[in-house]
């Protein structure tokens, strides 16, 4: 009887499955290629952080980091001041 639990224990069922794809690692595309300056500009550029809609994608999907995407925001906003980049579209891209 304890050779048949022992066997049981050993059976390892999982609710989920188990992931297995690893996807490559985000990285700061700035402190990669060094850059310090975001130009605001530099409409086509900025267009890479924004989606269709002219909204700002977030650091999870982008990879910056805190420090350059807050001058990303930063830059996106002067553009839409200075009618650079639209505040609001439909199809931006």
């Amino acid at each position: 009887m304890r050779r048949y639990n022992m066997a049981r224990a050993n059976e390892i069922k999982y609710l989920t499955a188990i992931k297995t794809d690893n996807r490559p690692k985000k990285y700061c595309r700035f402190r990669k290629m060094g850059i310090h300056y975001i130009d605001y500009k530099d409409g086509e550029f900025l267009k890479k952080f924004l989606n269709e809609q002219g909204k700002l994608l977030p650091r999870r999907i982008t990879g910056n980091s805190l420090k350059f995407q807050r001058k990303v925001s930063q830059a996106v906003k002067k553009a839409r001041q200075m009618a650079i980049l639209p505040y609001v579209t439909d199809l931006l891209k």
